[in-house]
């Protein structure tokens, strides 16, 4: 069993829901970014989203487009996020790992040697924004082979049919995408998403994650009673931007900070 649905069966079973922060690989160093890992661990996170920085990011708004540029200035590139999570693998080996990217440089190194490289690192999960159902064959079975889950997003204009045959290809977790427009761009409507997450059980006995607009323990809260993980992005690469000058345990705290009142709302 991988360790994404332990996790998930673990939360069911205590009555919780998953906490599922997301930064960028090599924001605002690479020398930095397990360190962090470690702290969102520390501040309630289940599972971590880790960005691999792309230079033309389709989904992700200025905040993120901004962490990748940063990432990328500092000498990220796809194995230095390997080493990442590998490193990360020596101290905890039971948070799941869900890597988040694009195509193109995984293309470039290709998908059975990425697959391989990943499994070796420790990785759980990917997420290929731009890999649509229609051309994900072969690329399903690098990753099954190496028991790594195929993480798929979904969105408010996904229409039932589409979102069935994403979620037959997807394991460990769906990504309810619950705005219209890139990350960062747009305020939640709870009672929106509650809708679109009822009609996606009725397709999918899979975990439904929910990101996108998520800013705050109030937010994060409300969407956990409907949803089985809240995803966190933006305000957290958005504190990483504000304290990119500062030392790395600096910007660990100031992530704990924002996490783990969101742990604590989501569990009252």
């Amino acid at each position: 069993m991988s360790r994404i649905k332990q996790c998930f069966e673990k939360l069911e079973k205590s009555g919780k829901k998953a906490l599922i922060p997301y930064i960028t690989a090599g924001d605002p160093s690479p020398d930095y970014t397990v360190t962090l890992m470690h702290a969102l661990v520390a501040a309630g996170a289940d599972v971590i989203e880790i960005g691999m920085p792309f230079s033309d990011p389709m989904a992700d708004g200025p905040v993120i487009q901004l962490a990748c540029e940063r990432s990328l200035a500092a000498g990220t590139n796809v194995k230095k996020v390997l080493q990442i999570i590998a490193e990360f693998r020596q101290s905890n080996k039971a948070t799941p790992i869900v890597l988040m990217g694009y195509l193109n440089p995984i293309e470039f190194f290709g998908y059975q040697a990425f697959s391989d490289a990943a499994k070796d690192a420790g990785v759980d999960g990917i997420l290929l924004v731009d890999l649509t159902p229609e051309e994900a064959t072969d690329v399903v079975e690098c990753f099954r082979e190496n028991e790594i889950d195929l993480i798929y997003l979904l969105s408010p204009t996904t229409t039932p049919d589409r979102a069935k045959k994403i979620c037959d290809l997807a394991s460990g977790y769906v990504y309810y995408v619950s705005v219209k427009g890139v990350t960062g761009s747009a305020e939640l409507d709870v009672d929106s998403v509650k809708k679109h997450v009822d009609s996606l059980r009725e397709i999918t006995s899979l975990p439904i994650g929910v990101g996108f607009g998520i800013r705050d323990a109030k937010t994060a809260a409300a969407v956990s009673k409907c949803a089985d993980g809240v995803i966190v992005g933006s305000v957290l690469v958005n504190t990483i931007a504000a304290n990119k000058d500062h030392q790395k345990e600096h910007i660990a705290d100031a992530l704990g900070a924002i996490l783990a009142p969101m742990r604590e709302e989501m569990d009252a």
